[in-house]
């Protein structure tokens, strides 16, 4: 499979999510959100990659999901870093 550009990912998972994910709301989707992170940070204390592929997949599916809910376009989003916007460190 050719990789899909971010905003064809965001609209996978608003057609195949995006009704229950509405009726779920912000703040419990942010919940399943840092649950996601928290099994991430997990992995990456281990060696297991598939794991780690697997959460690293499963947080960018939720962040496409809270960003979704909340009318954010991800790509628009990354215009901070594509554009270059950023300034200083974080």
């Amino acid at each position: 499979m050719d990789a899909m550009q971010i905003n064809e990912f965001q609209e996978l998972i608003l057609k195949q999510y995006g009704q229950r994910d509405r009726e779920r709301g912000t703040s419990s989707t942010f919940m399943w959100f840092i649950e996601e992170v928290g099994e991430l940070a997990t992995a990456l204390s281990g060696s297991d990659k598939e794991n780690q592929y697997e959460e690293f997949a499963d947080v960018f599916a939720w962040l496409c999901t809270l960003a979704n809910i909340n009318d954010i376009d991800l790509t628009k989003a990354c215009e901070k870093y594509t554009k270059n916007r950023v300034e200083g460190f974080k």
